[in-house]
């Protein structure tokens, strides 16, 4: 059966499956940063419309890389036991098909960026095309995680541009604190498919750091929170941040007992709950700037 002849229902379910909706993880670690960023640009809650931009752009990027991602490791990933059955991969959907939905995704993201200022615009082009480049790198890199770091790093670049029109030395701070947090959880990831990896000659973190990669994604954790902790704190934001700081660090160390005997499932599941980290950090940033708030009411 050619792509064209399955009914429209059917491609609407492959198109959700090829953009990953049923699997939120995936825009959820890229939100929370940005929604922190966000916060911390407009010094606490930043408005509704900037909210909505950024939780619909954040969700229509993941979902437009996860589109070209597909296409680019189409040949690869049906070596991996874990993505055999995308449907770019099987052929459900069609390589046309996939990028055409990729752009329209991406355009209707880069609609959003638009009702911003002219900061976020120009921002938002390099985020694109690291966004569509990321993929090949795991042809040519050791660490393509950090390339992955970089372009999801984007949206604490984009929130500040669209808040104060520039980018303070506070977000390459975290930036920069992202990138670990990043590596730390994408190398986890790696560390499932590893073994595939290492057949077909993909390039990943888990592959580079070998043995050392449990000892590197507890530095990886250890630096993001750190880095996070002493940047932002001119903020004064208070107990309720660092108390939210040693949940996602108490959540770090979880994860090292759930990687530490290097099982897939372990691995996995590290992954699939580090939004929960990221989630924890962004409440301890918007619970400071409530509670000041409420006391200077």
């Amino acid at each position: 059966m050619s792509p064209q002849s399955v009914p429209a229902r059917s491609r609407f379910s492959l198109y959700l499956d090829l953009i990953r909706w049923d699997r939120p993880a995936g825009w959820l670690v890229c939100l929370w940063p940005t929604l922190s960023a966000l916060w911390i640009a407009a010094d606490g809650f930043p408005g509704w419309h900037l909210l909505a931009v950024f939780v619909l752009g954040t969700i229509l990027m993941r979902s437009a890389g996860c589109c070209v991602n597909d296409v680019a490791d189409r040949d690869f990933d049906k070596h991996v036991k874990r993505t055999a059955q995308r449907p770019v991969t099987t052929g459900a959907v069609s390589v046309k098909e996939a990028l055409g939905l990729g752009a329209v995704l991406a355009l209707v993201s880069f609609g959003l960026v638009l009702t911003t200022n002219t900061a976020a615009i120009a921002w938002s082009v390099p985020a694109v095309l690291v966004a569509i480049a990321y993929p090949f790198t795991k042809r040519l890199i050791s660490m393509p995680q950090a390339v992955l770091g970089i372009a999801f790093n984007f949206g604490i670049v984009i929130a500040f541009a669209a808040v104060q029109g520039s980018v303070p030395a506070v977000a390459w701070w975290m930036w920069l604190g992202n990138m670990f947090w990043v590596l730390a959880y994408d190398t986890e990831y790696a560390m499932v498919d590893r073994d595939d990896d290492l057949k077909i000659g993909i390039k990943t973190s888990a592959i580079t750091l070998g043995r050392l990669d449990v000892a590197a994604i507890v530095v990886f954790y250890l630096l993001f929170l750190g880095i996070w902790a002493v940047a932002l704190q001119p903020h004064a934001l208070g107990a309720i941040f660092y108390v939210a700081l040693a949940v996602a660090l108490a959540q770090a160390v979880w994860h090292f007992t759930l990687i530490r005997t290097r099982t897939r499932e372990g691995c996995f599941k590290a992954f699939r709950i580090n939004h929960w980290l990221g989630a924890t950090v962004f409440a301890g940033i918007a619970g400071s700037y409530l509670v000041r708030a409420m006391l200077t009411n």
